[in-house]
């Protein structure tokens, strides 16, 4: 792989506020809130998500095309998907989503772009040719391959003629559109190898160093190896929502699949489901987010230790301003971006404990209460290999103790610390 994402990705994506269905206004309103509040802290990426090229707005989770292949899907002579115009007036003219990057490029952002594995449906009816060889999309197309839940498309088999210049013809578009991450979804669960491998080498081709996302998860751990070598990061869960129940999931995960993070191979614990979302769907009402404020802090305490991508999910324009605070810790996204050595050290009953190793020798520790109850803690730094008195800042509330040995007090439920200790 190219050297690329070699810090876990950060940014924001359009999917847990408005779906499928962001418009251009919708989509630039949240650009220019990145530019001013967050790219001063490192994020960069700004993802329009799904269907971009459905005509319509609605809250439908996933838009499909009925007989007839109705509604008609944008897409161009060579079988590659358009902006809807009406949602994107300015890809008129065949400009496509070009004006779109330029706006993110302006603001000092990158853009980022969801696709769907495989060739349009449409394009297969229509036997359309494919550009840079003499093959049509119905020769390259395994019919058999489709997604369970949006029926736009077919996959492709690899190794039929045409179908790597398929995916070539689609990267040299967004090169020319100035793609810089791509998000790549009903690819890995089930895990489509040849295609993975396709992708790849279709980026590595298009002369645009772009950044390799699959979606969605979970990712079959035997796929370790080979996942790490051909994308930049990969999800490891299915899409993720503010209970609980999905967070006390992603412990196990994030730990399982320590062996395999590496710089510019990061597993992807999904988007983070903070702030205003579900504006049009897709999952239950219009709220803010309905983790509690311990759980949030647990949610970015735990993305920050295991080295996740960083992907804002919320409107950005509403963001209140203690979730703003947390977006915007300094130590903490040190501690996502800068840190090594990330691993779990103990799960003893309801306390989970993760280390890391700071980039001028000190240490990172993380606590997390995953228990109902309040939890009376008494943690020994000599645990983590730590002799003696360290200097201990609290990364959330910003305070600083000196001469400590080990932590005492109270975790709240569902409640975390993350600490960073000096020598």
């Amino acid at each position: 792989m190219l050297p690329i994402a070699m810090t876990p990705p950060m940014g924001w994506n359009s999917f847990i506020c408005f779906g499928w269905s962001i418009n251009e206004k919708e989509m630039k309103a949240n650009i220019d809130y990145m530019a001013k509040k967050l790219r001063p802290f490192g994020w960069e990426y700004a993802v329009l998500d799904f269907c971009w090229y459905y005509p319509g707005a609605d809250c439908r989770p996933c838009p499909d095309q009925e007989t007839g292949f109705t509604p008609h899907l944008s897409i161009d002579e060579y079988g590659r998907l358009l902006p809807d115009k009406d949602r994107f007036p300015s890809s008129v003219n065949g400009r496509g989503l070009l004006p779109i990057a330029e706006y993110v490029h302006q603001k000092g952002l990158k853009f980022g772009l969801h696709i769907m594995r495989g060739i349009p449906r449409q394009a297969v009816a229509n036997h359309l040719p494919i550009l840079g060889c003499n093959r049509t999309a119905d020769q390259v197309a395994d019919t058999n391959s489709v997604c369970p839940w949006l029926n736009h498309m077919y996959g492709l088999d690899m190794q039929k003629p045409g179908a790597q210049e398929y995916l070539n013809s689609l990267f040299e578009l967004y090169s020319e559109w100035g793609v810089d991450y791509i998000k790549i979804d009903d690819l890995s669960f089930p895990y489509h190898e040849a295609e993975i491998e396709g992708y790849r080498k279709a980026i590595n081709a298009c002369g645009r160093p772009i950044v390799f996302s699959t979606s969605p998860g979970e990712t079959t751990l035997s796929a370790g190896a080979h996942i790490s070598s051909h994308a930049n990061l990969w999800r490891i869960s299915g899409d993720f929502w503010d209970t609980w129940p999905e967070l006390l999931a992603q412990f196990k995960r994030l730990k399982d699949w320590t062996p395999y993070r590496k710089p510019g191979a990061w597993p992807d614990a999904d988007m983070l489901p903070l702030g205003h979302i579900a504006l049009r769907g897709p999952v239950r009402e219009t709220r803010y987010c309905d983790f509690t404020p311990d759980e949030q802090q647990t949610m970015m305490s735990l993305w920050a230790i295991a080295k996740s991508p960083l992907m804002m999910g919320g409107h950005l324009p509403d963001t209140p301003e203690e979730t703003l605070s947390m977006l915007t810790n300094r130590e903490m996204l040190r501690i996502n971006q800068q840190s090594t050595d990330n691993h779990e050290v103990s799960r003893e009953d309801s306390l989970i404990v993760w280390e890391a190793r700071g980039e001028n020798g000190e240490k990172h520790l993380a606590l997390f209460n995953v228990g109902d109850t309040a939890l009376s803690v008494s943690y020994p730094f000599k645990r983590i290999a730590i002799d003696g008195a360290v200097t201990v800042l609290d990364v959330w509330s910003g305070q600083k103790v000196e001469n400590l040995t080990e932590y005492q007090g109270i975790l709240p439920p569902h409640g975390s610390l993350l600490l960073t200790l000096e020598e």
